[in-house]
């Protein structure tokens, strides 16, 4: 079975940081890109931002210059480092991976991990 298992959530006051992780377990075969998204009560799931396997980023504009995402492909982790949180950055943070596997490959998400922040 292959599969994500995010951590490092939790509740921080505004102005503070916290970093993600999520690690990619099961028999792979390779990663190509991993993201980190999001969703806040009531509303959609949001990019938050993804890397490439050759570590090309991409990040949401509410989060611009804030978080950092980052990856170490012999590890199969993706990381997300979350400086001066806001209280808008409160939200569930899933990650996503498009995995190759003869398991369970495509485009898989974590069980999610909860960030809250308060102000």
């Amino acid at each position: 079975q292959v599969q994500l298992v995010e951590s490092g959530g939790g509740l921080v006051q505004a102005g503070g940081s916290l970093r993600l992780s999520c690690a990619a377990s099961g028999i792979i075969f390779r990663i190509n890109a991993m993201g980190w998204y999001r969703q806040a009560p009531g509303k959609q799931r949001e990019l938050v931002a993804d890397i490439s396997r050759e570590g090309t980023t991409n990040y949401g504009d509410s989060v611009k210059g804030r978080f950092t995402i980052s990856r170490d492909n012999a590890k199969n982790t993706v990381y997300l480092q979350m400086n001066s949180l806001k209280p808008e950055d409160t939200a569930v943070y899933y990650c996503n991976a498009d995995v190759v596997s003869p398991v369970r490959g495509g485009s898989l998400w974590g069980q999610g991990t909860q960030v809250t922040v308060s102000s």
